[in-house]
C-alpha cells in the first residue's frame, strides 16, 4: 500500500512523516527556502495474527504487509491562494492521500487547510481532464472516452470530487491511467499541539469531514515523532505516562485498511510466511494474482483455513481433521485472515 502525504507549508507534514516511520527527516526545511524534497519511508504492518503464525510454522523468512509513506513537498510560495500545480505530479501514483492540516499554534484554522487542499486537488483534476478532451477531440478520438470525461470536468466544476461518480467496471478501466487525485481515497490529518493528544476532533472539523466526505482523525505529531524515535522497549511506557493508548501509527493503519477497505490473507511456501493485502471482496483467483501472474492464470483452486480455526486447533492436519480446511474454487471471496495455499498449472 503506497499513502501520500501532503499538506501547506508549517502543517508539520514531514513530522507527521517521521512519527509514521520512525524516520529523522529533517523537519522545518522551508525556513531556508523551497527545497522540493521528497522523503520515503516503508513500514511493517503490525498483526498479532502474524505474529501467531509466526509462532507455529517457524519458517526462516517471515514477510508482513507493509506501507509505503512519501512526504510531498508543496510549494505554495507563502502565499494564501494556492494553485494545483504546488501538488507535485507524483502524487498520482499513490494508492491513498493523507492531508495533513496544522491544527497547532496561535491561530489555526485546519478547516480551512481542508477546504483548501481538497480544492487544489480538485482543480489538478480539471487540468489533466480538459487537456485530455481537447487531444481526443482534435485527434477524432473516442467518443465514449470524450463523453466519460466531459461527465467527469461537469463534476470537478460544481467542485465536488469524482469519488461521488458512478461508473461502471469499462469507465473505471478507461480512467485508471490518469490518477485522478479526486477519485483516490481521502484521509485528513489533524496535526496538533502536544497538550491537546488524545482529545476529540473539535466539532468544526468534524462537520467539515462531513461536508466533503472525508473520515479524519487527530495526531499531536511532535509527540508522536518522539514516541515513533524512542527504543522499541520504551514506547509502552512512554504512551501509558502520556495516557496515550495506542501510538498514532496503530491508529493510523487501521485508519488506512479502512478508507481503502483492505482485508490480509497469508500463504506459506517454499518456509516462508507471508502477508497479503487485497480489496475486501477480491475473489480467489485474482488474489492469486497477487502473488504471481501465473497463479492466477493456471488457477485451479484454493485450500483455505480460516485464521481463527488454525489458531485454535494448531496445525493444517488438524485442521483438515476437523473439517477446518476447505477447497474453495476460482469465485470464492478470500476473507480477511484467510491462511491460502494456491493450487495452479501453468
Amino acid at each position: 500500500m503506497r499513502v501520500g502525504l501532503i499538506g501547506h507549508r508549517g502543517s508539520g507534514k514531514t513530522t507527521i512523516f517521521n512519527a509514521l516511520t520512525g524516520q529523522r527527516a529533517p523537519v522545518g526545511e522551508f525556513s531556508a527556502g523551497f527545497r522540493g524534497e521528497i522523503h520515503l519511508g516503508v513500514i511493517k504492518v503490525p498483526d498479532s495474527r502474524f505474529d501467531r503464525l509466526a509462532e507455529i510454522f517457524r519458517p526462516k523468512k517471515r514477510t508482513p504487509a507493509e506501507i509505503t509513506f512519501t512526504d510531498f513537498p508543496i510549494d505554495s510560495g507563502g502565499e494564501k491562494a494556492k494553485t494545483a500545480a504546488a501538488i507535485p505530479a507524483q502524487v498520482r501514483e499513490v494508492d491513498a492521500v493523507t492531508l495533513v492540516l496544522a491544527d497547532f499554534g496561535a491561530q489555526p484554522n485546519p478547516v480551512k487547510e481542508l477546504k483548501d487542499l481538497v480544492a487544489e486537488m480538485i482543480l489538478a483534476d480539471i487540468a489533466i481532464v480538459e487537456k485530455r478532451i481537447s487531444r481526443l477531440k482534435k485527434e477524432m478520438g473516442s467518443e465514449t472516452e470524450i463523453k466519460l470525461l466531459e461527465r467527469c470536468l461537469k463534476l470537478l466544476e460544481s467542485e465536488r470530487g469524482l469519488r461521488e461518480l458512478s461508473m461502471t467496471p469499462e469507465e473505471e478501466s478507461l480512467l485508471s491511467g490518469f490518477g485522478l487525485l479526486s477519485r483516490k481515497p481521502v484521509l485528513a490529518l489533524f496535526n496538533t499541539s502536544d497538550e491537546r493528544a488524545g482529545e476529540s476532533l473539535p466539532p468544526a472539523c468534524q462537520e467539515e469531514l462531513r461536508r466533503c466526505g472525508i473520515p479524519g482523525l487527530q495526531m499531536a505529531g511532535r509527540l508522536e515523532m518522539e514516541i515513533a524515535q524512542l527504543e522499541e522497549a520504551d514506547r509502552g511506557a512512554f504512551l501509558k505516562e502520556m495516557g496515550i493508548e495506542e501510538s498514532a501509527r496503530e491508529r493510523f493503519i487501521r485508519a488506512a485498511f479502512d478508507l481503502l477497505d483492505l482485508v490480509t490473507f497469508f500463504t506459506t511456501v517454499s518456509d516462508e510466511l507471508r502477508a497479503w493485502t487485497i480489496k475486501r471482496g477480491t475473489a480467489a483467483k485474482k488474489a492469486a494474482g497477487k502473488i504471481h501472474s501465473d497463479i492466477e492464470r493456471g488457477f485451479i483452486r484454493a485450500e483455505v483455513m480460516a485464521y481463527d480455526d488454525f489458531a485454535a486447533l494448531g496445525s493444517e492436519a488438524k485442521c483438515r481433521e476437523a473439517g477446518r480446511l476447505r477447497l474453495e474454487g476460482k469465485d470464492y471471496l478470500v476473507q480477511d485472515g484467510d491462511i491460502v495455499r494456491f493450487r495452479f498449472n501453468v
